[in-house]
């Protein structure tokens, strides 16, 4: 799985890992992608039982090659995509938003991958730091590059908007700013 980039990491004091958009997309729900698990390759998954896997086959991984006295290990939670109108596929946009959410009320349901991921970080024997950032970028549907990554001339052309990764600087740098806030937490409460 990770044997052949071990060496890079084995002694690291930190390691953030995170998934989520690449269990999301619409390729992935009709059915076009194999899942392997071992030698085991399945042709019908459905994706939840897809992504638990991966996070349990990661899971057996960290707590057994990863020396936690040593590495402090967090995992950063899903962030929100905020498409209208369609997926990144069909249409979908997001260069209309200007400002956050700022009512509670508008925001998504929590995804259900988030409930898989808590469920097996429960589970682990390493301690996992949990950076749930779900609800905070749901509130930020303006920070998206949505059109603006493109030249003027791809823009007219309606290209496919960006509505799942984010604007630096931006909300990215708040996701730094909590895992600034709890390493420096560490260091002074030991």
């Amino acid at each position: 799985m990770m044997e052949g980039s071990y060496n890079k990491y084995h002694d690291a004091d930190i390691i953030v890992f995170n998934t989520g958009h690449w269990w999301t997309h619409q390729k992935t729900f009709i059915g076009k992608y194999y899942f392997q698990e071992g030698n085991h390759v399945y042709s019908k998954l459905e994706v939840a039982d897809a992504y638990k896997k991966a996070l349990k086959t990661w899971a057996k991984w960290v707590d057994a090659n990863v020396n936690s006295s040593r590495t402090q290990v967090f995992f950063r939670g899903y962030s929100a995509s905020h498409f209208k109108g369609g997926q990144w596929n069909s249409g979908g946009s997001c260069d209309g938003e200007t400002k956050p959410i700022t009512n509670e009320t508008q925001l998504s349901p929590y995804p259900w991958m988030m409930r898989a991921l808590e469920s097996v970080l429960s589970k682990m024997k390493t301690r996992v730091v949990y950076l749930n950032i779900t609800k905070m970028t749901d509130y930020r549907k303006d920070g998206h590059p949505s059109i603006f990554r493109q030249s003027a001339s791809e823009r007219m052309n309606g290209i496919i908007q960006d509505c799942s990764h984010w604007c630096l600087p931006g909300v990215p740098d708040t996701w730094n700013q909590l895992l600034y806030a709890i390493l420096s937490r560490k260091k002074f409460n030991g």
